[in-house]
Parts: structure tokens; sequence; C-alpha cells
């Protein structure tokens, strides 16, 4: 299963993310959790010890370099387009509690925006290995708004879930992240809201999202917001107020994706 978070920023895509990658790897899935968004928050909400210490994909300049025959952001020079990158996940990607990180870090927004140079023949084929060579639970967290689905580096996911939260700007940034998924051929896009305050938050944002189904919903909880102050993992709220929410999704996603 191949999974792509976006949404709007700060609706909590990158807590959604997380406690999907947390969920399966405690359900004893092999988990590999992608992040693709520059602001590279991932490795804390995972509860990594030190993600400080992680070194991003794009800043390996030898790995790419001895990978492409190029050093990254040369332009005008002769490259290898299909790089070997299979052992990346492997050797590349620290793991904690179950579930492998791979951080593409802030070049990603260059890497798949057509451009020919080594990061982009890098990041195209990495991210090919990871969303078609593996049996894997893959869980790609994305960087927020619509651009990255106009650098096509969503595609080949078996799903793309926007996180949404009850207001007008959001569910618009759900509807234009849909008519983009389509342009690329990616045809399963839900919506999973969060913030919610009840039953008639659920129904405002059902009723405006148009044809992107609202699949599952997160209630507002202080627990999550205190967690988020404290930039704690998500595992402790797995234990409390995501618990039933993020069980709830994956019966779904089990339902419509195995």
């Amino acid at each position: 299963m191949k999974l792509a978070i976006t949404g709007k920023g700060g609706v909590g895509k990158t807590t959604l993310s997380a406690a999907l990658a947390q969920l399966y790897a405690r359900d004893g899935s092999r988990v590999i959790a992608v992040d693709a968004d520059p602001d590279t928050n991932l490795a804390a909400t995972l509860g990594f010890p030190d993600p400080d210490s992680i070194t991003p994909v794009f800043e390996m300049g030898d790995l790419i370099a001895e990978r492409t025959g190029a050093k990254p952001g040369a332009m005008g020079s002769y490259f290898t387009l299909n790089p070997k990158v299979d052992d990346i996940p492997d050797d590349f990607c620290p793991e904690h509690d179950g579930v492998r990180l791979l951080t593409i870090g802030g070049a990603a927004r260059e890497g798949g925006s057509g451009c020919f140079c080594p990061e982009s023949a890098f990041l195209r084929a990495l991210m090919a290995h990871l969303l078609f060579g593996r049996d894997d639970v893959a869980i790609l967290d994305m960087e927020a708004g619509v651009e990255h689905l106009t650098r096509g580096t969503a595609q080949g996911v078996d799903a793309l879930i926007v996180a949404v939260e009850p207001g007008r700007r959001s569910i618009e940034t759900a509807r234009r992240i849909r008519g983009l998924a389509g342009d690329l051929g990616i045809g399963r896009v839900w919506a999973v809201a969060s913030k919610t305050r009840g039953d008639e938050d659920r129904e405002f944002v059902a009723s405006e999202l148009g044809d992107v189904e609202l699949i599952a919903s997160i209630p507002y909880s202080a627990e999550i917001v205190e967690n988020g102050m404290r930039n704690a993992g998500v595992g402790e709220l797995l234990d409390g107020p995501l618990r039933e929410p993020m069980r709830d999704l994956r019966a779904r996603l089990e339902g419509e994706l195995r």
C-alpha cells in the first residue's frame, strides 16, 4: 500500500502521516515513511530521538554524484538518468519503533521540477523504486499545498489522502488537489477531516468537499494540541485520542485498497 498525505499547511497532515505509519508498524507491517516536505517535521512527529541528526537525501552530495556520475547542481553535463537507488531504503534510512524514515530535504522543491539535473534524476528513480518496487507500506508526507502535484511527485501512489479542517480555505485546497490529481491519473483521492468538534463540523466538511469523499474524521483534542506544542511523537496519541479514529481509517483503507 502506497499512500500520499497532503493538504493545506497547518491542518495536521504530518500528524496523520506519522500516526498511520506507526499504526501499521505496530500491527506488523514493514513501513517506510517518506518526508517529502521541505520543512522536515516528520522525524520529530514519529518520535525519533535526535531528528536533527538525520541527513536528508539531498544533502548526500557524494552519494548523488556517485550514483549519477555528476555533481549535484550540475547543468549541461552528462549523468545517469536511472541511477541505482534500490539500496537506499535499507542502507540510508534510520528506523524508530518499526518505521524506516527517508527524508528528502529542501532540495525536493527543485528535484521534481523537470530540470535535467542529477538531483532530479536521483529523486525520480528513488520515488519510482519506493512507489512501484516494494511490497511494504509506504507513507509519503507531502509538502503543504498543491505545488508538489504540479511536479508529479505523487504519481504512482495507490491513494492520495487530503487532510482538511472545517474551513473553506482548507476545503478549497482539497478541491484544487483533486483536480490536479486527476490530471496525473491518481483516481483515488479521499479526505480526512481533522479538528472536528461534532457532527455539524463533519457534515459541513462532507457537504463542501464536492466529489472528494470524506472517509474519516479526527475529533479536536486538547491532548493532540498539547502533544504538538511539546513537539512530541504521536505514539502516545495512538494510545489515546487517535486510537479509534486511526483504526477506523485503517479499516476503511484496507477495505478499499487490499
